[in-house]
């Protein structure tokens, strides 16, 4: 699981700090308790290109990928109970 978690801290190290604001704490502090499909989900979105993440986490569009819509309705939920609270 160490392997696995270093390799997601690196992918979410992206080229905008927005996104690294809100996926790196993500990963740190919610990650291991997601379900299996949702792990796997977030695993997928990161494949995306830094543009999509940042229009689909930031400005809720819709992800070509209309399957990541659970995580990313999860991961901007987060991040706003983080800065809400």
């Amino acid at each position: 699981m160490n392997a696995e978690l270093s390799k997601l801290r690196w992918a979410c190290r992206r080229g905008m700090l927005e996104l690294d604001s809100m996926l790196a704490p993500f990963l740190e502090h919610h990650y291991l308790d997601l379900s299996v499909p949702l792990q796997q989900d977030f695993q997928r979105l990161l494949e995306c290109s830094d543009m999509e993440l940042f229009r689909c986490l930031l400005r809720a569009e819709t992800p070509s990928d209309t399957s990541l819509k659970l995580i990313l309705g999860v991961i901007r939920e987060k991040h706003q109970a983080r800065y809400s609270g």
